[in-house]
């Protein structure tokens, strides 16, 4: 006789089930949320994932998460700054977008309504059995903001989305669709000041020929826990240029999942990981090349210390219909001590026959060559060591055409730098 016995929960599975339990009166939604978020929980009981699932192999969350603070809904965050100046911001302050936020010739909608009307029931869910990100953000999101940017529409100042958390519990939602020819800039800033648990998830369209640049910000503190999810939908001849900074956090798993079914799409990645201490910080990408002459570039570049362990893994996917598809991608590490880890693992699955893809992956330290020139020319050590790895990531940073929003990332580069290297 076979006898199947269920894992024993661990501490933060349940207190994740307990604060399910505990928040359920109040967490908006009609049934058909109410379903949605009853199956969420269930998989949550089924356990979180360990490295025996393929896509969490490099992240073993039962092991690593394991304290989960409860939601306090007396705890108050306060908005920052614009990171660009004259930004439209959008708040989410512990959970709870801003009443009455508007923007000049854009549809601006609280996420709370359309969980109350049962209309948004639809988007909430996994995606596909792994995802625990989506998962999660289902089982406990209240708020966001629903942007609905209409068709030719050129919308000159940057839309600043701040997902702030003062402790506790916090999860957003933020879908976004974007009109035909529409331009636009999205700042999406993660940021907080407590030892909180934290999950955001966005869902991006865009329709024929719409251009966007979305910026992803996220310096949590470094007790705090951090899960994002970026989803994108581009269509015939649309352009997303995608640019994410991890600089905070002791638990990221920020997940990139872009599909393209529109002919001539084209897909932009540019990404900096920083890590120090004893952070652990996972980017997992997913990328469906599903059209004609679509094309995508993925740069990713890490920078770790101390004892921190960061995660790349990118899968590209090529369809048989995908023909003249032109996909790169590469992935660059530096490590500045001994028991910094990095792990790579890029992915391409090819069902076409006439493409051009290709993925590198390069894990390396400083140069001490460049070291010494540097030194020899009366600069001291951690100076050198400084400009040697700002250089190294700032590359990245200046590809971008806007010179206010370079100058703005490359000063949170130096302070990271100064605190950490």
């Amino acid at each position: 006789m076979n006898i199947h016995s269920t894992p024993k929960l661990t501490a933060a599975e349940t207190a994740l089930i307990d604060a399910f339990g505990e928040r359920l009166s109040d967490l908006p939604g009609d049934a058909a949320v109410a379903v949605k978020r009853d199956d969420a929980i269930e998989a949550l009981k089924a356990g979180l994932p360990t490295r025996r699932i393929e896509a969490w192999h490099y992240t073993d969350l039962r092991r690593l998460l394991t304290a989960v603070p409860g939601h306090d809904s007396t705890l108050a965050a306060r908005a920052k700054p614009a990171l660009l100046a004259g930004s439209t911001v959008l708040p989410v302050l512990n959970g709870v977008s801003g009443a009455g936020a508007k923007i000049d010739g854009i549809s601006v909608t609280r996420l709370v309504d359309k969980l109350v009307d049962g209309s948004f029931a639809p988007a909430l869910g996994a995606q596909e059995p792994a995802d625990t990100v989506g998962v999660l953000n289902t089982a406990f999101v209240a708020d966001g903001y629903f942007i609905d940017i209409p068709a030719g529409a050129e919308i000159a100042a940057p839309i600043e989305i701040q997902n702030v958390q003062a402790g506790g519990q916090t999860h957003g939602r933020f879908p976004v669709r974007v009109g035909q020819g529409a331009k636009a800039t999205i700042v999406e800033r993660q940021t907080g000041e407590g030892d909180a648990l934290t999950s955001s998830v966005s869902h991006l369209t865009l329709a024929e020929g719409a251009e966007l640049l979305w910026i992803i910000v996220q310096d949590q503190p470094d007790g705090a826990t951090h899960f994002g999810q970026f989803n994108a939908e581009l269509a015939k001849g649309s352009k997303l240029t995608l640019f994410f900074m991890n600089a905070g956090a002791k638990l990221v798993r920020q997940e990139i999942r872009v599909r393209m079914p529109g002919e001539g799409a084209d897909f932009t990645l540019r990404g900096i990981n920083l890590l120090s201490g004893d952070t652990h910080c996972d980017v997992t990408m997913m990328l469906d090349h599903l059209a004609e002459n679509t094309t995508s570039t993925e740069i990713v570049r890490n920078v770790a210390n101390g004892t921190a362990k960061g995660v790349f893994q990118g899968q590209i996917k090529v369809a048989k219909e995908a023909q003249k598809t032109d996909a790169k991608m590469a992935c660059n590490t530096l490590l500045l001590s001994d028991e910094a880890e990095f792990s790579t693992k890029p992915e391409l699955e090819i069902f076409a026959d006439d493409v051009a893809c290709g993925h590198g992956a390069t894990v390396t330290e400083i140069d001490r060559n460049h070291l010494f020139y540097l030194m020899a020319r009366g600069i001291d050590e951690k100076t050198a060591r400084g400009l040697l790895v700002k250089a190294f990531v700032a590359e990245i940073i200046e590809e971008l055409e806007d010179e206010a929003t370079v100058e703005v990332l490359e000063a949170m580069l130096d302070q990271w730098f100064a605190e950490h290297v």
